[in-house]
């Protein structure tokens, strides 16, 4: 059995390693000096809302629960269950013109083409009137933790964010490039943002087998941004070796038998670009758009295709929109005004496989 401890600093329970005398938390980054594991409080009560506690069998009073399927058992498929997240952070000097109509395509995508029940379906926008679909730090928490709450062999779950994402440094050694990936919530400013070692333990580490995830992630520096022990490195070619992210520390990042797949609008020193300033173009995220149109144009058959569709979408956008100032302007907003190529949708996953043989499905 699991014991925890709250963090010293947040509060934040931690799953503390057999015999260990310290822990680091990986949300604020404080190590809690731990006298005699023993007397650790004991888990919390079935009433709590934090992301880190996985209740019981009963029906925990979570506002969550009132979106789990219900009735008759869904296909051979498995259930079916998703969390999609589009935040504008409007009247803000971070607006983002883009991320809720992200949200809106995306749930219309997983409704009509993939067969997602619209009753478990979490959307967490600023449009939402219940206080719960608000995307705060802790409402996003909470959906993560929805998510994966008593995930079984069959399931199909999918968690998609367009909004902001960051980078915070790394002082656990587990980073390669010394930074963690973060996504910012619409209260980050005053809460904080979440980070990947938090993403990764709540919904890539309990993912038990035969279950299957998939992130989609249309935000800044969000190449590996559930922390997924391999990325997919792939040039302009087609060809690809997978690149190994597991930290040195050996700490295991991936789930526990189940698959996870992440497609990502960027690598993690990139920026993502929406399409909000363009004429004649609904106000949409580049990489969204991409995954979309790549599924509707019949390239979601493999791994590799999928990622290939995507970054050559991204490229030849610009030969689809009207010339002049428009044309500049996106090619700026996805070079960097650079020139060169600074948006490239990226593939992380839990095992390396064959991106070209192996069957693309949500």
């Amino acid at each position: 059995m699991l014991t925890l401890v709250d963090c010293s600093n947040c509060r934040t329970p931690l799953q503390l390693p057999p015999g260990a005398t310290s822990i680091r938390c990986a949300v604020c980054r404080a190590v809690t000096l731990i006298a005699d594991p023993r007397s650790c409080p004991p888990p919390p009560s079935s009433t709590s809302h934090h992301p880190y506690h996985r209740p019981p069998p009963a029906p925990s009073p979570s506002p969550y629960n009132n979106h789990l399927p219900s009735g008759p058992a869904q296909s051979v498929h498995g259930k079916k269950r998703a969390v999609i997240c589009g935040i504008s952070y409007r009247n803000t000097r971070h607006e983002l013109k883009g991320c809720i109509n992200d949200a809106k395509c995306m749930k219309y995508l997983l409704v009509n083409r993939f067969k997602f029940p619209e009753s478990s379906i979490v959307m967490l926008t600023e449009e939402e009137t219940d206080r719960y679909r608000i995307p705060t730090k802790h409402n996003m928490r909470m959906a993560l933790h929805w998510l994966v709450q008593g995930c079984q062999p069959g399931d199909s779950l999918v968690f998609h964010f367009s909004g902001h994402g960051s980078q915070q440094r790394n002082y656990s050694g587990d980073e390669v490039d010394g930074y963690d990936e973060t996504l910012c919530p619409v209260d980050f400013e005053t809460q904080g943002m979440l980070v990947d070692d938090e993403i990764n333990v709540t919904i890539v580490r309990p993912l038990p087998r035969g279950a299957k995830l998939h992130a989609i992630v249309d935000a800044c520096h969000s190449g590996t941004v559930l922390d997924l022990p391999f990325l997919c490195r792939m040039d302009g070619s087609g060809r690809y070796a997978w690149e190994d992210h597991r930290p040195r520390s050996g700490t295991w990042k991936g789930t526990s038998g189940g698959e996870v797949f992440s497609f990502s609008g960027c690598d993690d020193d990139q920026t993502s670009a929406d399409t909000s300033a363009l004429s004649k173009v609904t106000s949409t995220g580049a990489m969204t758009y991409s995954f979309i149109q790549a599924i509707e144009r019949g390239h979601g058959t493999t791994y590799g295709n999928m990622l290939n569709a995507m970054r050559s979408t991204i490229r030849n956008t610009t030969n689809e929109l009207d010339g002049g100032i428009v044309t500049s302007l996106l090619t700026m907003l996805l070079t960097g005004g650079s020139g060169g190529a600074r948006q490239e949708p990226q593939l992380t996953a839990d095992e390396p496989f064959d991106v070209y043989s192996k069957p693309f499905a949500l």
